[in-house]
């Protein structure tokens, strides 16, 4: 069939609607396999390349996995697959899990000048995973290859070369609900990576949380996502979630995304779409590229939710988008809310459909000094008032606690750090026990070190993560761009700590602190000039380094550099000197580098 002749999966179907009431995945498949519907691939121009019916999804998947099996390769063998958004992607997810084996997701976002950069990504995701197959295409095996030398894996090559391999002629094995389904790195830039471990279960129990109360789906409902499939809200919520739906979805790759963020809103006019989800800046992306003219070609009449997760959630950015995209029938009723992290397999939180985002005005100098979420009238202009966006209550069968420092816990409207128990809770990182026993305690409490309150059940985030950096949806670990640092023949071990910021205009923004002894100005400013080229070389990541004196960066009880202490001293040291400047300074820098 030609490509002018190629149609996508319908929306509509005769399929009886189950909301994913499965035992494991593969049932799952089974029974989405027996409608029309499927996932559709689209280019960055709008052109539809691959339409895959669930039908065709599942035989090939089961022929791969027949193919993978001929392999000789032990049961739970993990599978290593550069996660591009490609077809080949979900066939060899899906052969993987009637196969026995755990698919793990690299990422697939190498950037100019940055070759050895992702390399050495690539390589400690395949050390941690243990993975025994390595799968990716021709623009991505280079890499793949290059960072699997010295390690033991059986075959690390294309798509086509496993298609090609003799199938077989054992049968499958049996899927159990208490078999791992697949691992997901929570963050693939880190030198210490952690892999979530996910059983058929645990993300069964999630899927129809979502499916169900959090979404309220239907067999009318059509997905769209630019979502990365080794981020979870990509993998899970944007191509486990429709087929446990049976509902179509359409694709667009994340990299066409960035360069042509329009095509989003073509798509999902295009796909009359029901759902679709971004961080805060892919919606502050779409909004800025929309020219005026363009805006009554779109039609985003059909768009019932219009999902916001991933980061911090910023009012004002929705705000900006639903009023660009009001004239072609957005309705910003459509936002929903939500919380999530890959430790619950996806969704924890959604705030109510169809009643767009609500936020508390709050006090930011009491939260911080007192750790009590106090209300300020929206008419308070002194400057002291945050606006934090309200992510709805837990979905079933999810508790949630919020706890100080001495794990007491707190009531209402008191901030502190969230632990959650539940049915889509991890079993824990991949071969790391004492990470696990850190994040889990014995009464399956998850730590998830992210800061927020509760007010009749409803859950407000007010910080993330201790330590992560999130810039625009991506996760930065601060230990590895101190590595980089402190790999400075000028920087000592303990000379350097990382952390974020918001500038004036929300964003976060990546610092570096580097102590330093060396008095010469022009060798400070080269310091300056070379460290910031490093980051950005080798983390793909502008950065705002500041030298500051020896011994001079604040240290835990322990002993250790605190993190946490030195962002508080940089923005109450800045604020003197006003530190919306600062953050000017850093965009001119960026801008001129």
């Amino acid at each position: 069939m030609s490509a002018s002749e190629l149609q996508p999966t319908p929306t509509n179907h005769t399929l009886a609607f189950r909301a994913a009431d499965f035992a494991t995945l593969t049932e799952a498949l089974d029974y989405a396999a027996q409608g029309e519907t499927g996932a559709n691939f689209y280019t960055g121009r709008g052109g539809l390349y691959t339409a895959l019916p669930y039908r065709e999804l599942r035989l090939q998947s089961m022929e791969l996995a027949k193919k993978l099996l001929g392999l000789d390769l032990e049961a739970g063998s993990r599978v290593a697959l550069v996660a591009e958004t490609t077809p080949e992607f979900l066939k060899f997810f899906y052969a993987c899990q009637y196969a026995g084996l755990i698919p793990v997701a690299l990422p697939a976002s190498i950037k100019v000048g940055a070759h050895q950069a992702y390399v050495a990504q690539l390589q400690r995701l395949l050390e941690a995973s243990d993975a025994a197959v390595g799968v990716a295409s021709d623009g991505y095996l280079s890499f793949l290859q290059e960072a699997s030398e010295g390690l033991a894996m059986r075959m690390v090559d294309t798509a086509e070369s496993f298609h090609a391999l003799p199938a077989s002629g054992q049968a499958l094995p049996t899927v159990n609900p208490s078999d791992i389904s697949y691992i997901q790195y929570t963050s693939g830039s880190t030198r210490f990576p952690r892999g979530v471990v996910i059983k058929h279960e645990t993300a069964m129990a999630n899927l129809q949380g979502i499916i169900g109360p959090g979404l309220e789906m239907n067999g009318d409902d059509r997905m769209m996502s630019w979502l990365p499939f080794y981020h979870d809200m990509g993998l899970v919520g944007f191509m486990l979630v429709p087929m446990a739906a049976q509902v179509s979805i359409d694709y667009l790759d994340t990299r066409e995304f960035a360069m042509r963020p329009r095509q989003w809103l073509e798509l999902m006019t295009k796909s009359r779409a029901t759902i679709s989800f971004a961080p805060s800046f892919g919606y502050d992306l779409c909004a800025r590229r929309v020219r005026p003219a363009d805006v009554d070609n779109y039609d985003l009449s059909n768009w019932r939710v219009a999902g916001i997760g991933a980061e911090m959630i910023r009012p004002e950015t929705l705000d900006y988008f639903a009023d660009m995209m009001e004239p072609c029938g957005f309705d910003r009723r459509a936002f929903l809310a939500c919380y999530g992290m890959a430790e619950c397999t996806l969704g924890i939180s959604f705030s109510p459909l169809w009643t767009g985002f609500t936020t508390h005005h709050i006090d930011s100098d009491h939260l911080s000094d007192h750790h009590r979420a106090v209300l300020l009238d929206e008419s308070d202009k002194r400057g002291r008032g945050r606006h934090f966006v309200n992510c709805g209550t837990p979905l079933p069968g999810f508790e949630v606690q919020i706890r100080d420092g001495e794990e007491t816990v707190l009531d209402d409207w008191h901030s502190g750090v969230i632990y959650l128990r539940g049915p889509s809770v991890m079993s824990g990182y991949f071969n790391l026990p004492e990470e696990s026993s850190h994040a889990l305690d014995e009464d399956g409490w998850l730590n998830t070190g992210d800061i927020g309150y509760q007010v009749d059940g409803v859950l407000t985030i007010t910080g993330r993560k201790k330590d992560l950096i999130i810039i625009h949806g991506r996760n930065i670990w601060p230990q590895d761009l101190e590595h980089i640092a402190e790999a400075e023949p000028e920087v000592r071990s303990g000379d350097a700590v990382a952390f974020s910021i918001p500038d004036h205009e929300g964003e976060e923004m990546c610092v570096l602190l580097v102590q330093c002894r060396e008095t010469d100005p022009k060798k400070r400013n080269n310091l300056v000039r070379r460290l910031s080229a490093l980051m950005r070389l080798e983390m793909s990541l502008d950065c705002f380094v500041e030298l500051v004196p020896p011994r001079s960066l604040p240290k835990t009880s322990s002993g250790k550099l605190s993190r946490a202490k030195a962002r508080l001293d940089f923005i109450a040291t800045h604020e003197d000197d006003n530190l919306n400047a600062v953050t000017e300074e850093f965009r001119l820098r960026v801008a001129s580098a």
